[in-house]
């Protein structure tokens, strides 16, 4: 798999995977780090605990952008250690659903061994939930959580980090494909979302798939989905 890192800004920094062309993150502090997203499977979350630890020994904390596969399978590879999402993360982690139709999609497309992976994935539930905003404190480096309304998904978690004025925007940001609105979105209500992560002015968005962005392309990608949405 094909993968490379970008800072983003000094100890913010994004990992760019080739598979679903997903976007990983990390944030160190002075005392501890925050890992964005844990990846598709174990394997995968093993690789990614793996690069993590070759850029900091630091103690870990996991924070979940929202309950698709490919954002929390991996969250084995990194227990035990705090997990952090929205309470609204819980339950949707436990829905078989979209997990099947990924194993059955891989199947199709010749994928057998990545569907063995995500099929025998462990489900590891948040053991931190928040409703609306959460401060992590990572030793001289303030971070914030913040549940910016229904969206891609009904639990979607935006991670600012403010001294770098950076924001982690899970899925509710896509560069190189349209944002997803799968069956669990509410595409009424993604514009107003995204009005809350540009009310935070960050310099850089990192997306949840594809490589990090300004301000401007998240207003222009508000732009397309207030049009599609009446």
């Amino acid at each position: 798999m094909t993968v490379r890192w970008t800072e983003v800004a000094p100890g913010v920094l994004a990992r760019r995977h080739e598979r679903l062309d997903q976007t990983l993150g990390l944030v160190v502090g002075q005392e501890s780090c925050l890992v964005v997203d844990t990846g598709t499977d174990e394997v995968h979350g093993a690789e990614w605990a793996a690069a993590v630890r070759a850029v900091t020994p630091l103690p870990w904390t996991v924070v979940i952008t929202h309950a698709h596969f490919d954002h929390f399978c991996g969250t084995a590879a990194f227990t035990p250690c705090p997990v952090w999402a929205h309470s609204g993360c819980r339950p949707a982690m436990l829905d078989p659903d979209h997990r099947h139709d990924w194993v059955t999609r891989y199947e199709r497309e010749g994928e057998a061994e990545l569907a063995r992976r995500l099929a025998a994935a462990r489900v590891v539930l948040p053991t931190e939930v928040f409703a609306d905003r959460a401060t992590l404190d990572l030793g001289g480096r303030v971070v914030e959580l913040i549940h910016p309304g229904r969206a891609h998904t009904d639990h979607d978690v935006l991670v600012h980090v403010p001294d770098a004025a950076v924001a982690f925007a899970g899925d509710l940001v896509e560069q190189g494909a349209p944002p997803s609105v799968g069956p669990d979105a509410d595409p009424g209500q993604w514009p107003a979302a995204l009005d809350v992560l540009l009310a935070l002015s960050p310099e850089v968005v990192v997306p949840g798939h594809g490589d990090p962005v300004d301000a401007e392309f998240v207003r222009a990608q508000r732009a397309e989905l207030a049009r599609a949405s009446g």
